[in-house]
């Protein structure tokens, strides 16, 4: 049974400290891809706090989540809201560095969701390429970084994120086997059906 009172409480604990959580009119889209492509597995990368991998067992009300997440602290914190809300038997949080992780995993993925560190964004497009089912969707959240990717933003501390999610943004829509959308909601929300 899902717990909406304790969702709440989550989310608002999350934005009173500035806990990166997917943005509501991201996850409206999100929500919307969910309900026509009903998957069985979504993968994601970068749990936070749990937030938004129990979002999708909400919203794709059948589906196993594995969400990987590298702050030991986070992870705990994760289970323990994915516990409260009542979703604890759908979502495998796995602690450890997705570069590693990702290499390890051998299941089919329907829609697998990138919203962890920046300079890896092209590192997680391999391996969910290579993970995803045929026609399946990846997702990466946070792809115009406030902005400053389309810009000629160069200042020195994010650069080289700005440069990794260009990259990104270049990979997802000139690769033949890659349909993309980059749409400009939340921070920046990139679409990408994967023929194979």
């Amino acid at each position: 049974m899902f717990n909406i009172k304790e969702f709440e409480i989550m989310k608002e604990k999350a934005l009173e400290n500035h806990i990166p959580i997917i943005m509501d009119d991201t996850l409206e889209k999100i929500k919307e891809i969910l309900k026509k492509e009903k998957p069985k597995r979504i993968l994601e990368i970068g749990t936070a706090v749990g937030y938004s991998a129990i979002c999708f067992a909400r919203y794709a009300e059948t589906c196993i989540i594995d969400t990987i997440e590298l702050d030991e602290e986070r992870a705990k914190e994760a289970i323990e809201n994915i516990k409260k809300v009542g979703v604890d038997e759908r979502i495998n949080v796995i602690i450890g560095n997705a570069v590693e992780i990702l290499p390890t995993l051998n299941f089919e993925y329907d829609i697998i969701f990138i919203d962890a560190a920046k300079s890896k964004y092209s590192i997680f497009l391999e391996q969910g390429i290579r993970l995803v089912k045929n026609g399946g969707i990846i997702l990466a959240d946070n792809v115009l970084y406030k902005g400053y990717v389309m810009s000629d933003y160069n200042k020195h501390k994010q650069r080289t994120a700005v440069r990794h999610l260009r990259e990104y943004i270049k990979e997802v829509t000139e690769n033949p086997n890659l349909e993309s959308e980059i749409l400009e909601i939340g921070d920046g929300l990139a679409i990408t059906r994967v023929t194979k």
